[in-house]
């Protein structure tokens, strides 16, 4: 029984339709009632544990999807949720009420308390200052394949400042504009929890304004900021912006064999923060 049919065997009656293929699968039931929900089928089972850990932990938190039921059937762990939406923010043209919507899912997650890792301190300000000089080492082994000149690279190792990091909250790390769902009602609730640990607020908020500027247009960060009504200042995010381009080339040329694709925005946007 490969995933699809496991999930239409858990409802018979409903139309099921993929609508995420690759390591983990995701489906949207349409239910004879009118009522959709989400079935994510896993990979592995450590996935599933990750995810419903997060989940669990942040049950009842404002935009994060609940747990319906969960499960492993044929050898596929499986979780049925809530349904976010047919939408993301990625798809949609720029909705600031959306956006700003977005920014307090985050600011509910960030000041939610919640239990999401067993770990003591998860990503704090420690980790993010070796892990950052660790990426910029890194880089020189693929610094031709990226095209990255050797005098951005040389000036981040100098220059860069090492981003300024609050003490670590709930965080998802990965929030990026596919990850916000948006329901016909205009709500907004952000998936994929598999990755969810304790982070410095600044590390999602900074990854946040990072993607939604570049992907959804100029101006999408002032509504996410708004809408998370940060009290610590803006231009504290730069140096996570030069963090988060280095980290995304680096992860880009250690999984990626062959043509990397144009990654000259990554280039370009660690030489701005530099400035």
């Amino acid at each position: 029984m490969d995933a699809a049919q496991m999930v239409t065997s858990l409802a018979p009656t409903a139309t099921v339709k993929e609508i995420t293929a690759g390591g983990n699968r995701v489906f949207r039931l349409l239910e004879e009632s009118g009522r959709t929900t989400i079935v994510k089928v896993y990979s592995t089972p450590a996935r599933e544990r990750r995810e419903r850990h997060a989940l669990e932990a942040l049950a009842g938190t404002a935009g994060v999807p609940a747990i319906l039921e969960r499960g492993s059937t044929g050898g596929h762990p499986w979780i049925r949720m809530t349904d976010g939406g047919a939408w993301s923010l990625a798809t949609l043209p720029m909705n600031p009420s959306a956006i700003r919507k977005a920014g307090a899912v985050l600011r509910a997650v960030h000041t939610s308390g919640a239990d999401i890792t067993n770990l003591d301190r998860g990503l704090d300000g420690a980790y993010v200052e070796a892990h950052f000089r660790s990426v910029l080492d890194r880089l020189e082994r693929y610094r031709r394949r990226l095209g990255l000149p050797r005098d951005v690279l040389d000036a981040a190792r100098s220059k860069a400042n090492i981003p300024v990091a609050s003490d670590p909250v709930p965080a998802h790390t990965h929030p990026d504009p596919g990850k916000f769902l948006v329901s016909e009602d205009g709500e907004v609730m952000l998936i994929d929890w598999e990755w969810a640990t304790l982070a410095p607020p600044e590390w999602d908020l900074s990854r946040a304004a990072w993607r939604f500027d570049r992907e959804i247009g100029p101006g999408a960060s002032e509504a996410l900021w708004e809408g998370y009504g940060a009290s610590f200042p803006r231009h504290r995010l730069r140096a996570w912006t030069a963090y988060h381009a280095a980290a995304s080339m680096l992860e880009a040329a250690e999984k990626r064999d062959g043509r990397l694709g144009d990654l000259a925005y990554l280039v370009d946007d660690l030489a701005d923060s530099l400035e």
